[in-house]
């Protein structure tokens, strides 16, 4: 059956891919913090390991949120690693010692690409493709992402 929101096929479609390279970047994100929560040594290993782990659970619900927003505007959600590695704006894995502040900036800069990305799609997404619902979805999703990378931040002071 086809989905009847109030917003057109060709604005559903396009406001789906953007979503979907957003699901891409929390799949990898997550993942990340996933490695840090397994991987991270050092004198601060278990403070650490148990705040990554806060961290790879929250991104846990985000994910789900996003791929559920894009199956709500009538599409798919993307569910295969190769699609996500194909679709992100993030960096997989980057070569660094298993110290809690290597982990910290690498997840900080991904944090803050992903804040610029939905930024940059608020706006367009209210205006241009006239869903206000995905506009305010993300913008939550934004201040959520602003949260984490304030609380990954406060450790590099």
């Amino acid at each position: 059956m086809e989905t009847n929101i109030g917003i057109t096929k060709k604005n559903r479609h396009a406001v789906s891919v953007e979503m979907s390279k957003l699901l891409a970047d929390e799949f990898i994100l997550y993942t990340k913090t996933r490695n840090a929560h397994w991987n991270v040594e050092g004198s601060d290993f278990h403070s650490m390991h148990l705040f990554f782990e806060s961290q790879y659970e929250q991104l846990d619900d985000i994910m789900d949120g996003v791929a559920e927003r894009i199956r709500t505007l009538g599409h798919y959600a993307p569910a295969t690693l190769k699609s996500f590695l194909e679709l992100t704006h993030l960096s997989e894995y980057a070569e660094n010692k298993n110290d809690s502040l290597g982990f910290i900036k690498e997840l900080l800069g991904d944090h803050e690409s992903v804040i610029e990305f939905i930024r940059g799609n608020i706006t367009p997404f209210a205006e241009t493709y006239k869903d206000a619902g995905t506009s305010d979805y993300i913008t939550g999703l934004m201040e959520k992402h602003e949260t984490m990378a304030w609380m990954l931040r406060s450790h590099l002071k």
